[in-house]
């Protein structure tokens, strides 16, 4: 009787990596973040493509990159809006794919547009933010005081949101996502749109945070802005990390050398004047003169020889041939009278 045949050994299972552990150090850990879009004609599109990511607690971490890098996909995976397909994130300590729900109790969002109810006044959006947030009415109205003062907003408080500048409706947009005092702040390209004052206020808001021991994870796509505000950079492409120092590191990795200076700083100096030597003048063009052409239908005549001239005529011959061709006859005169 023959053998029962072998079954061959079964493969165990892929399993997810396991999640980074967290520390005191670091608010957000991301380990070979994957999230996969499929096309409509077949196939598929990765909009993140094994991600890495470290932010330590109490900074500005600044994410660049281009349109379509995948900044914004990887802010939507960190707060818990869309599942990744694989890999591991740990926010806050608290693990984004066991614990989603703790993970929005410790962040804080917000989004590439201000998302405040125009009909309503600026103190009436925080309020209504911290009862959406089951503050109860007495604590939203203590939260709402709070962050009027925090962001300069309380001049303007009893106002409708839609006469506020853009500045001034990104700092209450900023404001109703401190409404729980995250531990974690998202914020997605914050100054998109602003004119430079606008900027500055939001500048000055984000540091204000990071100075109460918030920690900022900050998408832009502003050189300018990720040097002002990040203490760390990651630069994002295709969905994958390709470079990751501070802003003065990054400079020197690809940056040219260039020379800053400014003039001296002594009491009563002041910088002579400069004569620069005109420049010389620009050299003259002999001008030739332009020949005059005739017609082909009225050509030049030909010099002929000259003749001999005729010989002048006497004075008294001269005399009498001129009065008898201008004069009239006396006979013809007399007769008529």
């Amino acid at each position: 009787m023959a053998p029962p045949p072998v079954a061959p050994p079964t493969q165990p299972a892929p399993t997810a990596p396991p999640a980074p552990a967290g520390d005191a150090d670091h608010a957000v850990l991301v380990r070979s973040m994957v999230k996969r879009y499929a096309l409509k004609g077949g196939g598929e599109k990765r909009a993140l493509d094994g991600l890495d990511l470290t932010v330590r607690r109490g900074t500005v971490h600044g994410l660049l990159g281009p349109n379509g890098a995948g900044k914004t996909t990887a802010v939507r995976a960190l707060t818990t809006l869309i599942r990744f397909d694989s890999g591991a994130a740990v926010v806050a300590g608290t693990d984004v794919r066991r614990d989603p729900r703790g993970v929005r109790r410790r962040i804080g969002l917000a989004g590439q547009y201000a998302a405040v109810d125009e009909l309503l006044t600026g103190r009436q959006n925080l309020e209504m933010f911290g009862r959406l947030f089951h503050l109860g009415g007495a604590r939203a109205r203590r939260r709402a005081a709070e962050l009027l003062a925090s962001f300069d907003l309380e001049a303007a408080a009893g106002q409708g949101v839609s006469g506020y500048s853009g500045g001034m409706r990104r700092r209450l947009d900023l404001a109703a996502s401190m409404i729980l005092a995250p531990d974690v702040l998202f914020l997605d390209e914050p100054t998109t749109g602003l004119d430079p004052r606008g900027r500055g206020e939001v500048w000055d808001a984000v540091r204000a945070l990071v100075a109460d021991g918030t920690t900022v994870l900050l998408t832009t796509q502003y050189l300018d802005e990720a040097d002002k505000l990040a203490s760390r950079v990651t630069v994002i492409d295709r969905g994958r990390a390709i470079a990751d120092d501070t802003p003065d590191g990054l400079k020197r990795t690809v940056g040219g050398e260039r020379l800053e200076g400014s003039p001296p700083s002594r009491p009563g100096w002041r910088p002579s004047p400069r004569r620069w030597p005109a420049p010389p003048a620009p050299p003259r063009t002999p001008t030739t003169p332009t020949a005059v052409s005739t017609p082909p239908s009225a050509p030049a005549p030909t010099a002929s020889p000259p003749s001999p001239a005729p010989p002048a005529p006497s004075r008294r011959a001269a005399r009498p041939s001129r009065t008898s061709a201008c004069a009239v006859p006396a006979s013809t005169t007399s007769s008529s009278a």
